[in-house]
């Protein structure tokens, strides 16, 4: 499945103990994503998370059900610093 990383800015800090991981769960797989992981910025206002989706579309659409933002959305690949 293509990947994605999704840069998401918000107004106030994020607290990551407070995220209905579950509920973040439930609506990525009810449009068929899954959030692989993310990093939190130094001033806890941006996260940049990587994703599995089939398209842009649907990172969109599990963010507006979600209430969090997407302001960007990059299809990128997995480099590994072993070469195979």
């Amino acid at each position: 499945m293509p990947l994605y990383v999704i840069e998401r800015n918000f107004a106030e800090q994020l607290d990551p103990e407070s995220l209905d991981r579950a509920g973040i769960k439930l609506v990525n797989d009810d449009v068929g994503i899954r959030w692989v992981y993310s990093f939190l910025s130094a001033d806890k206002k941006k996260t940049y998370c990587l994703y599995e989706a089939p398209n842009p579309e649907a990172i969109r659409e599990a963010a507006a059900r979600l209430g969090i933002p997407a302001d960007e959305i990059v299809p990128v690949e997995q480099l590994d610093p072993v070469a195979p």
